[in-house]
């Protein structure tokens, strides 16, 4: 069927031009509110900036759809709000899920909530959306043919992809304009798979959600003016995550199972190389630390807006081989041929993500427990500690001894 582009063009519009008339109301709100992340720390602003960004994204998001109503009632627009094959999704639900994820980071935003309740809100904004009917399908079985249904697992796998996702987007914002930019080209990405299966309900949401980043990127790009902050960041992944869902019909094929992978390969990568760093050196995996992709591109020597496009091309290169894997379905009928060359470019650029990892050193622990007898408590040191390359050496860490003698040429 022909694609709707007028509407579409109009979302973005509305979405782009709300962001940016409401980011600097929303500036003062967090300045008044007090929610300023100032200076110290992991963090490399070095003048207060105020948070709380996520909040101009949500309502730019929340008129850009009440413009899509609008123009489906009076002005003949096609109606998006249709599910794919074999699903049901209650819209109304799947709102008031994006609301719970947006209110867990716009409380902690304020407060600085402890990581268990604002991991309850999280688990209970999947939750909501799994109930509304936005759940992981059957899944295609390319050798035999045939389904593989995974039951009543799909609840529980829904709410833990939603939560892997809100959490990617949130820990990978560390730099100016990161995970605002990074998602931009990600949704962007989403747009233009879910036109190819005619999912207008994602493409609609996924054009709206870019040019809300687009738009807010105008105030975070270096040097910020706003950071997005938890409200922002974790809503910005839960609707990749919902996105990428509704792009799926109930039963998907490893080309839908392996894009959404692909597309937020870097926050999930960033994510993985975290829980390896810290599981390896003995620390809490919630425990933070400065082993980021951006912190070690900074620490090569890359500014913080070269560290952020550096980031950008590698993102935009998985998109595209994310889009090329949705156009081999059309290059050959053979369902076995397809498959292994989908499977093969996913592999290629894997392989290409670990190498780049490991050459920044992803994996290396930056922070390691220490027993400290005057204090006679554990304690975590850094590499510039000098009990680092011993403590280090007794966990048989050798290349966090590396990590030290880095920290020392750099004068850290």
């Amino acid at each position: 069927m022909p694609l709707p582009w007028v509407p579409f063009v109009a979302l973005f519009l509305t979405s782009l031009a709300m962001t940016l008339a409401l980011v600097p109301f929303v500036r003062r709100l967090a300045i008044r509110l007090g929610s300023v992340d100032y200076p110290g720390g992991r963090r490399v602003n070095t003048v207060p900036v105020p948070r709380m960004g996520g909040l101009a994204v949500v309502l730019a998001l929340a008129v850009a759809a009440g413009v899509q109503w609008l123009g489906t009632t009076y002005l003949d627009w096609p109606v998006v709000v249709l599910p794919a094959p074999g699903l049901s999704v209650n819209y109304w639900v799947l709102a008031v899920s994006v609301l719970i994820i947006f209110l867990t980071g716009f409380i902690d935003d304020l407060v600085s909530l402890r990581p268990l309740p604002k991991l309850l809100g999280q688990v209970l904004a999947s939750s909501v959306a799994a109930a509304s009917g936005l759940i992981v399908g059957d899944i295609v079985n390319p050798i035999a043919g045939g389904t593989v249904s995974i039951g009543w697992l799909a609840y529980p796998v829904t709410v833990i992809y939603l939560v892997a996702f809100a959490n990617a987007i949130n820990l990978v914002d560390g730099l100016d304009g990161l995970a605002s930019g990074l998602t931009a080209i990600v949704s962007l990405s989403m747009f233009v798979i879910a036109t190819n299966e005619a999912r207008l309900d994602a493409a609609a949401l996924a054009i709206a959600l870019t040019g809300a980043c687009i738009g807010f990127l105008r105030y975070n790009f270096s040097p910020a003016v706003i950071f997005l902050g938890d409200s922002g960041a974790l809503t910005l992944g839960f609707v990749l995550g919902c996105v990428s869902l509704l792009s799926v019909t109930r039963v998907a094929g490893v080309t839908m199972l392996l894009l959404p992978i692909m597309l937020a390969g870097i926050p999930i990568l960033d994510t993985f190389s975290a829980i390896v760093r810290r599981r390896r050196a003995h620390v809490s995996v919630g425990q933070a630390d400065t082993g980021h992709i951006h912190h070690r591109l900074v620490r090569e020597g890359y500014d913080p807006r070269q560290a952020v496009i550096l980031i950008y091309l590698w993102t935009a290169v998985l998109c595209v081989g994310a889009i090329v894997m949705t156009r081999i379905d059309s290059w050959t009928d053979e369902m076995l041929e397809r498959t292994v060359l989908k499977v093969l470019i996913f592999l290629f650029l894997l392989a290409f993500s670990l190498i780049f990892a490991i050459r920044l050193r992803l994996f290396t622990p930056v922070l390691l427990h220490h027993w400290d007898p005057r204090r006679r408590r554990d304690v975590l040191i850094t590499p510039d500690d000098p009990r680092f390359v011993e403590e280090a050496e007794r966990q048989n860490l050798p290349d966090a001894e590396l990590e030290a003698e880095r920290a020392s040429d750099n004068g850290e």
